[in-house]
């Protein structure tokens, strides 16, 4: 068991066994991400932001159901904003027999918690501010990602208040 993370979470319906992933699921886990992203997922501008730097692994986590079954993962990666050190939330993804139950918020509200604990102060996705908004994601107007990134889709969450109080420019690698 996972400080700060029951050995079982529940979801609207189900019950799911939430972990740190190991490197015996990575290769379920892409699979995971190839069914439920688009071809070509990899080519975005924020997997430069990951290339040749390790996730943080504490924060990447994943949810069984009671088969041992892989139902979701999300994944963090350190990057800075100028100079600025911030996680880059992403990819999450939950099988598509299993949208719907609310597992995605669970990873999500779950792997913030540990994030905040460990002493990380802000986090930054590309996403749909219609659904991260409910988890307290917003708008980023002076943090900007490489191209060809909708400007509109950079989000951020302060993990401690006024986290990105004055925090501007490029979303760079992690060095």
């Amino acid at each position: 068991m996972l400080e700060g993370i029951p050995e079982k979470s529940e979801t609207g319906r189900a019950v799911y066994d939430i972990s740190q992933e190991t490197s015996q699921d990575w290769w379920e886990v892409e699979a995971l991400y190839d069914l439920c992203f688009a071809p070509g997922r990899e080519a975005l501008s924020s997997y430069r932001l990951r290339d040749g730097v390790p996730a943080v692994a504490e924060l990447c986590l994943i949810a069984r159901d009671e088969h041992g079954i892989l139902a979701g993962a999300i994944r963090y990666w350190p990057v800075k904003v100028d100079e600025t050190p911030a996680l880059l939330l992403g990819p999450v993804a939950v099988h598509p027999t299993r949208q719907g139950e609310g597992l995605g918020g669970l990873l999500i509200h779950e792997s913030l918690a540990i994030a905040e604990k460990s002493g990380w102060a802000r986090v930054i996705l590309v996403g749909d501010a219609p659904y991260y908004s409910r988890f307290g994601f917003s708008k980023l107007n002076d943090v900007t990602m490489p191209p060809p990134t909708n400007p509109d889709r950079v989000l951020g969450y302060a993990l401690c208040e006024g986290a990105w109080d004055s925090v501007v420019g490029q979303v760079r690698k992690f060095s």
